[in-house]
């Protein structure tokens, strides 16, 4: 589990790392937000046509550069 979540989550991952929290605790940290992420970044959410269609587990509190990642991939489709 903790190599798929940092597949998607690396720089926090990493961060966590340096910062001295185990891999449990690091798992916990980042587990939800790799599994958002990633649906952000496959796509999942292309095509919503509003904020009221999303599924309720959608969001995340994600990092200006996690969202660019996101921005990027939209843009790119």
């Amino acid at each position: 589990h903790c190599l798929a979540v940092r597949a998607v989550c690396r720089r926090d991952i990493d961060c966590d790392r340096r910062s001295g929290y185990s891999w449990k605790i690091t798992l916990l940290r980042n587990y939800w937000k790799s599994k958002v992420k990633q649906e952000w970044l496959s796509g999942k959410y292309s095509n919503i046509p509003s904020q009221h269609s999303l599924p309720e587990k959608s969001m995340y509190p994600m990092d200006v550069d996690t969202w660019g990642e996101i921005l990027e991939a939209e843009l790119e489709r």
